[in-house]
């Protein structure tokens, strides 16, 4: 008896050596800029004795190429909606099953069943918001909801609006201006898009995704945006507003996934049950300025955060438009544009 206890007591603590051992070591994490709480990096680095680095990009499309060229060294990623499909579709992410791990419960069930990542094999929900665009309103007076503003503008808007350096966010920003469809192949309604984009770049000043330092320095005082970063510029600018136009705007969910033949797969793993516990969503939340998919991590955000005008939306206010991936040959036409347009 003494010696099946002794067994067994070696063997647990065995399992238990084995399993701290496991989750040493380090984990890369390839996120957009500006993104990552420090604190809840500190807390998962504190919690499984776990080195982070963390690198940034600026676009979807960025990491994507990044990823794609191979050996990148990296575990973690944190692709939009429409890129968790693509990527899943190329086979470059891993299927981890976050919907079997400890935490999966906390997951919002709206954010379950998406049309990127259907039951969530491969991903969990990291922040989710809009893109629309801030506008002071000391500078422009009237009506801030409508997209004339970006591709009409009023004589005191002219030559101060940044747009996101963006093809999908431009583009499709353009198509609701006209009411025309999203994912759009036709020649005669593109054309106009192309023609409306061209005109209105006149009046541009700028086309970067820095809109936080491009609004607080007051080099412009418009610029296409997401609602988080909307939220942080109007923290040093209050005369800033966030529109939501009644031609409609993107509604997008960031989401966290493991690359597959990651060099930390376990630990990634860890990471990805992590970010399912409302104190650690909470924790990007107050920080990025987004909402997070994540129930119960209310409890642990800012005051501020839950009566925002930039996360709470008006009631009047249309749905956000969640545009899945275009086919390649719609991705082929607007490369077009936005080749012509960045002339």
């Amino acid at each position: 008896m003494k010696k099946s206890l002794m067994t067994t007591a070696l063997a647990s603590a065995f399992a238990l050596t084995a399993g701290l051992a496991q989750a040493e070591g380090k984990l890369n994490i390839y996120n957009w800029g500006n993104y990552t709480n420090p604190k809840m990096i500190e807390a998962f680095e504190a919690k499984y004795d776990i080195d982070v680095t963390l690198d940034g990009y600026d676009s979807n499309e960025t990491m994507l190429a990044k990823v794609k060229e191979g050996n990148s060294g990296y575990d973690i990623v944190v692709p939009g909606d429409y890129m968790v499909a693509i990527m899943i579709e190329e086979g470059l992410l891993a299927e981890t099953n976050p919907n079997a791990m400890e935490n999966f419960g906390n997951v919002d069930p709206k954010w379950v069943d998406v049309y990127w990542d259907p039951g969530r094999k491969y991903s969990v929900p990291y922040q989710w918001g809009t893109t629309s665009f801030t506008v002071d309103t000391e500078v422009f007076k009237g009506d801030i909801h409508t997209l004339k503003l970006l591709f009409e503008p009023p004589a005191e808007l002219q030559g101060r609006i940044n747009m996101l350096n963006d093809m999908n966010d431009v583009i499709n920003a353009g198509l609701r201006y006209l009411d025309y469809p999203r994912c759009n192949s036709d020649p005669e309604q593109l054309k106009a898009v192309m023609e409306l984009l061209v005109n209105a770049k006149a009046h541009w000043r700028t086309m970067d995704y820095a809109t936080i330092e491009k609004l607080t320095s007051r080099d412009v005082d418009l610029s296409q945006n997401w609602n988080g970063a909307a939220m942080r510029a109007r923290a040093d600018r209050p005369t800033l507003s966030y529109a939501y136009p009644k031609e409609g705007f993107t509604g997008w969910m960031d989401n966290v996934a493991v690359l597959r033949g990651a060099p930390n797969m376990e630990n990634a793993k860890l990471f990805l049950n992590f970010m399912m516990e409302p104190e650690n969503a909470a924790l990007t939340s107050n920080f990025a300025r987004y909402a997070n998919g994540i129930k119960g991590s209310e409890e642990f955000m800012e005051p501020e955060m839950l009566s925002a005008p930039e996360i709470v939306m008006p009631a009047d206010a249309p749905a956000p438009d969640f545009v899945p991936p275009c086919s390649q040959e719609v991705v082929d036409l607007y490369n077009k544009i936005w080749t012509r347009l960045k002339q």
